[in-house]
């Protein structure tokens, strides 16, 4: 489950991303309305945590443009105000639930999950690229027809790069975002399941989709 965090305080961010990261779920932080807006418009995600007192455009104002673009993605109201007349803003505003400051974070994910459960069921999901395919739901991964068998790492990394098809991504972002892992530039761990994805998805096939861009990262693509 990817969430977007958009909240001002340090203290509270590092809080609730060791959290909800420990329970294995993606964490993107926007530290300001402006910023969460960008990241909102730019990525999918399944939940939305907003503060209220944000920096350039608050909490309130985040939802109602929000809304505008997405009337089905699930939004937290999460703020120290806590008055009525301030729940009645954050609902009018178009967000699903509201949770006061301060919280226990075991409550926090009872409302995470339970705004999931009432977005209901996904239909099922497939990543195409040319004849290679890989199925969310299943976690698995095939190209014309035949079954790749691939490692946790090795689908981690082809998701990603799914995900992210026709993008170059660098090896900082495969280290934070598969790995989760500050980028370590002695190291050529990413280098070797890179080579790893291509004998298995590309040597017996044609045209070959994993790309190597020179001083940038990699690319899946169809040439």
């Amino acid at each position: 489950m990817r969430i977007l965090l958009v909240e001002d305080e340090e203290r509270v961010v590092s809080f609730i991303r060791k959290g909800i990261s420990a329970e294995g779920y993606d964490v993107d932080v926007a530290y300001d309305g402006r910023t969460g807006l960008s990241l909102f418009r730019k990525d999918s995600y399944d939940i939305i945590i907003l503060d209220v007192n944000l920096p350039q455009i608050n909490g309130f104002e985040l939802c109602r443009l929000i809304r505008t673009e997405n009337e089905a993605v699930p939004v937290l109201m999460l703020t120290a105000l806590d008055s009525l007349a301030d729940k009645a803003d954050g609902f009018n505003a178009g967000a699903d639930d509201y949770l006061a400051k301060p919280f226990e974070f075991q409550e926090l994910l009872l409302r995470l999950r339970a705004l999931t459960r009432r977005n209901g069921p996904k239909p099922k999901q497939v990543l195409r690229l040319a004849d290679l395919e890989l199925n969310l739901d299943t976690k698995t991964v095939t190209r014309a027809g035949k079954r790749i068998d691939l490692t946790t790492r090795e689908y981690a990394l082809m998701e990603y790069l799914m995900l992210n098809k026709g993008k170059i991504i660098s090896r900082v972002d495969i280290s934070e975002r598969v790995w989760n892992l500050n980028f370590d530039s002695n190291t050529n761990v990413i280098d070797v399941y890179i080579s790893y994805l291509r004998k298995k998805i590309d040597k017996d096939f044609s045209p070959r989709l994993l790309h190597t861009i020179v001083g940038m990262g990699y690319v899946l693509r169809e040439d």
